[in-house]
């Protein structure tokens, strides 16, 4: 009898025609609304804000990697890039630049208006595209479902419709990271993880893989798709926090890029020789023929080459470095 109440009052139902709830709030995601420039509507109140840009950005999918596959196939979610570049432009706290499939249509226009095709005055010409600052790179470290099987089975010795919605509750949970990184130099910036968890109750299809997920809104559709978002969303305000009390990373004396503090033995006073056209070999001759190094002159540092070197600092009034600066190989060449 219970089946077959059941069966006529999903029949009812079925025969119901609701109309299309537009808005509706019970679909939105923790990333939905709109940005039009600097303003955004229906964004998440748990979004970070700020009053002035830090730059321009540009998001970069890597779509070879293997959450990337995972995202797409196995959970049927559209790409990430949509979804971050409406979260970054409602934030305001970077200026979103193309470098997706817009910049084709962009090179499109560009050769319409040599070719002489567009209008005049269409004003599609050179020095107008604005860099992008930073890239942004995204990515899932892991998205999973507990729950449901065991407890529902367990819930079920003690009360068959508890073991029933036991058996249909799952928790999703992910993790994300995103990075930023300047393109000038290829230094990261800033990097941030986040989290976000979800408990459902669905005694119908719920993992990914039921074909329910595919297409634009699938971010909002689904547990995971909540979820993932809402990771981003936490590793992003996280970013933001941490971008505010921004202070550049320093090798104090040394530039970027120049030699790291963990050299190999030899290799600064090396560079330095040959950036200032005297090499090590070189400079162990002459040494030799001062009567300050008596050992072999093979073009490898070594304590002798540094005793020797110091000994010639300290009777030319060098620093006593013990290695190849250039005031030393001034010296060393008899320049005044």
């Amino acid at each position: 009898m219970r089946t077959i109440l059941a069966i006529a009052v999903m029949a009812a139902l079925a025969g119901c025609a609701t109309p299309v709830q537009v808005g509706d709030s019970r679909a939105r995601g923790p990333v939905t609304g709109a940005a039009g420039g600097a303003s955004a509507q229906g964004a998440s109140p748990q979004l970070e804000r700020c009053d002035r840009p830090l730059g321009t950005v540009a998001v970069v999918e890597d779509t070879t990697q293997d959450w990337y596959l995972i995202l797409t196939s196995q959970y049927q979610l559209p790409a990430t890039t949509p979804l971050l570049r409406l979260m970054i432009q409602q934030s305001n706290c970077f200026i979103v630049v193309d470098r997706g499939r817009a910049m084709n249509q962009m090179r499109g226009e560009r050769e319409l208006q040599r070719s002489g095709e567009l209008r005049g005055g269409s004003n599609f010409g050179q020095g107008q595209m604005v860099a992008a600052d930073y890239a942004l790179t995204p990515s899932i470290q892991f998205a999973q479902q507990t729950g449901g099987g065991a407890a529902g089975a367990i819930a079920g010795r003690i009360n068959p419709l508890l073991g029933a919605v036991a058996g249909s509750m799952r928790r999703v949970d992910a993790a994300t990271t995103l990075l930023l990184t300047d393109n000038r130099s290829g230094v990261q910036v800033a990097a941030a993880e986040g989290v976000a968890s979800k408990t459902d109750v669905n005694m119908g299809v719920f993992l990914a893989g039921s074909g329910a997920a595919g297409g634009v809104g699938g971010w909002n559709r689904t547990p995971e798709g909540r979820v993932i978002s809402g990771a981003f969303m936490d590793a992003y305000n996280q970013m933001v926090r941490a971008a505010r009390n921004y202070t550049a990373q320093t090798m104090g004396d040394r530039g970027l890029g120049t030699g790291g503090r963990l050299e190999v033995d030899g290799a600064r006073q090396a560079q330095q020789a040959a950036n200032a056209g005297m090499t090590l070999r070189e400079a162990q001759q002459r040494l030799k023929d001062l009567g300050y190094y008596t050992g072999t002159v093979d073009g490898v540092t070594g304590p002798r080459t540094q005793d020797a070197l110091r000994r010639f600092q300290a009777d030319n009034g060098i620093s006593q470095t013990g290695t190849l600066t250039p005031p030393t190989i001034r010296a060393l060449r008899g320049d005044n």
